[in-house]
């Protein structure tokens, strides 16, 4: 049979497809238009607005298409629907078998200019048909894969791409602390060539970049990488891989402390309920010491809090009583010098604490974590407490490769030089501002203050109020036995207000970061400045100098720099501890050296870092901070040692445990700094009655 009589033959079956084609198309409209008809129809006496079948049905494409998924399956979907139909059409008006209709449409689906060959009106016609198809769709691809990657681009952007990190350090939150805390953080990492942290917080991703990059440390190997999410929301948990971190720290909110506390409760209830469960350990940040027993019952042993505000506030107070502590906190806690490290070392079992104090020749020996006791660590033990198998030694060492035993040294034992303990006298002391703990802050000064000693408070609380505060905070003031509460009212920074305080009379001052200011880091760093220079200024016109060294002084000094060295000349007779809470300000403040000893929040930075590295850590600290205990101390030479005697620190060590103290440290007198944990302890040297050491011993 011949191809005319073949085309021939099939052009009722040609016929056939056009018209199935044509009906298919246009039977979805025609149905529309016959459904709306009858709707109008059926509603027109009907007083309630109802929504014609049309618009129903675009509702329902609308509900449809909100689903990600459904556009690239539409799009699909669209694509076989043009090919099927295109090629019934061109089938019907060409000569080609149907498979090459089909071939056919593709090539003009996938290149619009195929069909520039087409031959016949029928055939142009469709051909343009499907061409025209082929271009929408292919813009709609293109669409939906530029929709794709620029979603991906701004996911990545903005974090909210998955970490996929394990051993890992997770920060939750922001806050002005995060700054020393990164800091410490590398530190603690830099004899595992580095580590990663990860930082979720509501924040934007590039600010928290931007801002991480501005901050003026090496991070030695360490990676930061930063997510935007709130660690409230599960899913935002698991991005960063919450289940593998191997510690875990929830920074407290500035503001409210209250508020900034239950949302750490929160947040430890969010990480309680990871399904995988938490393979670290989680370091709370609170700001009132009142909410920490809820974390804890809720967390259990799981968590470890650190109260910044109370640690603060404690820490204020042994400054205040002891100037330089301050600075010998910052290098223990610290991961630049010594800090605190326990381990296990077989080879001591059976020895006596006394002779493991001299074991460690590049460090020092503070305690012991009982085995027996469940883990408790005892700081200061008995000299006869013999050493058992799992026991661990908690120590003072520069880093935790840094010190191993060694055999036991000849320690020549000698008495200690006969000195009267002077008893102790009632003091004089003067709070500027007003915090939330401040009843907590009198509790420990009532417990270490002789009997008769004095705290002026002044704040621009009215002292109607003071009263309330105090009983609220759990502390009644008719109750003291030692220390005798002077209220007056007034302005820190309004110099009229402070001429009206005996600012010579007094034995220390505490500067307090106004409770009104928390908001505000720089705020409140400003006034606790300002009240500074007030009280130094002040003090300079007031208290009695040595003539000659006075007039020396003035003669020396110009004209710009003599008000800097009269209060330097003030600042030997009274002591001044301010509260700065951002370490730029106490740079500022050290630079000027007109006070003795400056606290702030990088102290806290440092307790959150140390106890984020060994969660046993925070037993040892909760107990040097608390009003009954152990304590460290600055000691004066004359108590261990007579005037140039020459003398090892391993000898010096067996002195000081003859008072039941833990020697750790020195000062020289002609020294700017404290060494702890010196180096060469069985090196002997020359010593004076100057020179003060620093020792951890049980509260007085």
């Amino acid at each position: 049979m011949s191809t005319l009589e073949t085309n021939l033959d099939q052009k009722p079956a040609r016929r056939l497809a056009l018209f199935v084609t044509v009906f298919f198309l246009a039977m979805p409209f025609l149905i529309l238009r016959v459904m709306d008809d009858i709707h109008s129809k059926l509603t027109r006496n009907i007083t309630d607005e109802e929504v014609p079948p049309s618009k129903r049905l675009a509702y329902l494409v609308d509900l449809i298409f909100s689903n990600a998924i459904a556009k690239p399956i539409a799009l699909l979907l669209a694509t076989m629907l043009l090919i099927a139909f295109g090629g019934i059409a061109l089938y019907s008006v060409t000569e080609d078998t149907f498979e090459d209709a089909l071939w056919r449409t593709w090539s003009y689906v996938a290149d619009s200019g195929n069909h520039a060959d087409s031959v016949g009106l029928g055939s142009r016609i469709v051909s343009v048909c499907i061409s025209l198809g082929g271009l929408l769709i292919f813009a709609l691809m293109l669409g939906l894969i530029s929709d794709a990657i620029s979603e991906k681009v701004d996911s990545l952007r903005k974090g909210k791409s998955d970490v996929i990190e394990s051993n890992h350090t997770l920060i939750l939150g922001w806050s002005d602390k995060l700054n020393s805390l990164l800091n410490q953080l590398a530190i603690a990492n830099q004899s595992l060539g580095g580590g990663v942290i990860v930082i979720l917080s509501e924040r934007d991703k590039e600010e928290m970049e931007a801002d991480i990059g501005k901050m003026e440390f090496d991070f030695l190997g360490t990676y930061v990488i930063c997510r935007s999410g709130s660690p409230l929301i599960m899913a935002d948990l698991k991005k960063v891989s919450v289940s593998k971190a191997r510690a875990i720290i929830v920074l407290a909110e500035p503001g409210n402390a209250d508020q900034s506390d239950a949302r750490a409760l929160r947040v430890v209830l969010s990480l309680t309920a990871v399904k995988e469960g938490l393979k670290g350990h989680v370091v709370v940040e609170l700001s009132d010491i009142d909410n920490e027993p809820l974390v804890k019952l809720v967390g259990g042993d799981l968590v470890e809090t650190v109260v910044a505000h109370d640690v603060i506030g404690r820490l204020m107070i042994q400054c205040a009583r002891q100037p330089g502590l301050a600075q010998i906190w910052e290098d223990i806690l610290g991961f630049d010098n010594a800090e605190f490290y326990l381990k296990r070392w077989p080879q001591l079992v059976g020895m006596t604490f006394e002779d493991v104090l001299v074991s460690f020749p590049d460090a020092i020996p503070c305690g012991v974590k009982v085995a027996a006791n469940a883990g408790k660590i005892a700081l200061n033990p008995d000299d006869d407490y013999i050493i058992c198998e799992d026991d661990e030694i908690l120590v003072i060492a520069e880093d935790d490769d840094s010190y191993f035993p060694s055999s036991l040294p000849k320690v020549k034992k000698a008495a200690l030089p006969k000195i009267v303990i002077p008893r102790k006298y009632p003091e004089k002391m003067l709070f500027c501002g007003w915090r939330r703990d401040i009843d907590d802050m009198i509790v420990v000064l009532e417990a270490s203050l002789a009997q008769g000693s004095e705290l002026w408070m002044f704040s621009g609380v009215p002292e109607h109020e003071r009263e309330k505060k105090l009983i609220d905070g759990g502390l009644d003031p008719k109750r003291l036995e030692n220390v005798h509460l002077v209220h007056r009212e007034g302005n820190p920074v309004i110099r009229r207000h402070l001429e009206s305080l005996p600012l010579e009379t007094f034995d220390s001052i505490l500067i307090l970061a106004d409770e009104e200011l928390e908001d505000s880091v720089i705020h409140a760093d400003s006034r606790s400045l300002a009240t500074l220079l007030l009280i130094r200024d002040i003090q300079s016109k007031r208290l009695p100098y040595r003539d000659l060294r006075a007039v020396q002084v003035r003669q020396a000094g110009s004209l710009q720099t003599s008000w800097i060295r009269e209060m330097q000349q003030a600042s030997n007779q009274s002591i001044i501890i301010s509260e700065i809470l951002d370490s730029r300000t106490k740079h500022l403040v050290s630079v000027s050296k007109i006070t003795d000893c400056v606290l702030s929040n990088e102290l806290v930075s440092m307790a959150l870092a140390m106890v984020a590295e060994d969660k046993q850590i925070n037993r040892v600290l909760e107990e040097l901070f608390a009003e009954e205990g152990n304590e460290i101390y600055i000691r004066s030479g004359e108590l261990y040692l007579y005037d140039q005697e020459v003398l090892s620190f391993f000898e010096l060590m067996m002195r000081a445990r003859k008072r039941q103290e833990i020697l750790i440290g020195y000062q020289a007198a002609c020294a700017d700094r404290p060494s702890i944990n010196p180096a060469k302890k069985h090196a002997a040297r020359k010593w004076s009655t100057n020179d003060v050491f620093i020792v951890l011993a049980y509260s007085e």
